[in-house]
């Protein structure tokens, strides 16, 4: 198995990122730096959190328009998975691999915290191993989190399935846990393949006995099953 993590000016999540998919798969990811323009046998590419250029447009847009992006929308047309995290996320919708728009938070301020989340796509996707506990603990650290998605899209996503977790409250109810504002309160969608997962949260800092807070396991178990 190999995967690659994209390293763009300004992203602070890859050792994170690293760190977490070798403790479920034995394997060290590569660090790919923005700037390459190939990406080639790949069984997983990552785009990790942080702060790409600052955040300066907008999140992600920026990273959206780096040389190795061009492979990646050529990795994710082909079918290779993808998974892209807060500012990772938010490049997977800025390259349109994803739908929606990712605004300011509705509080306008920056958020730090653990929440809840509950994985709704249980069949075969990445998300497969969470059925069982599809409620996880997870932190977010963001200040452009709040998921948008106009009424054709929110459809288009119910429609197909797109949906891979909202946030919740402890108990699960989904109605309840949105700190953002986000749509329908949406924390993470994938493509219609279910090939290309983008997440807010931070899955990767629940993986670690010294984070003590292991619920993110599960889903890196699950994406990594994928590969298989």
């Amino acid at each position: 198995m190999k995967t690659a993590i994209i390293v763009f000016p300004g992203t602070n999540r890859e050792k994170d990122m690293a760190d977490a998919l070798e403790h479920i798969s034995g394997h060290r990811p590569k660090l790919i730096w923005h700037k390459e323009t190939t990406l080639d046998n790949y069984d997983l590419i990552v785009l990790p959190g942080g702060f790409s250029y600052g955040d300066y447009l907008r999140c992600g847009a920026m990273a959206a328009h780096s040389p190795i992006m061009k492979e990646v929308i050529r990795q994710a047309e082909r079918g290779t998975r993808i998974f892209g995290v807060c500012n990772g996320f938010q490049m997977l919708v800025e390259t349109q691999i994803l739908p929606g728009a990712l605004l300011r938070n509705n509080s306008l301020k920056f958020i730090c915290k653990h929440v809840h989340l509950k994985a709704e796509n249980l069949n075969d996707t990445m998300t497969k191993q969470l059925a069982s506990s599809p409620i996880i603990h997870v932190p977010v650290a963001h200040g452009d989190g709040n998921y948008f998605a106009n009424d054709n899209i929110l459809n288009a996503l119910k429609e197909h399935n797109q949906i891979a977790f909202r946030y919740c409250d402890k108990t699960g109810d989904i109605t309840k846990g949105n700190f953002n504002g986000s749509t329908d309160n949406i924390a993470g969608v994938y493509n219609k393949r279910k090939t290309v997962l983008g997440m807010m949260p931070h899955p990767e800092n629940a993986i670690l006995d010294h984070h003590k807070n292991t619920s993110g396991t599960g889903l890196f178990k699950g994406i990594l099953d994928q590969l298989s």
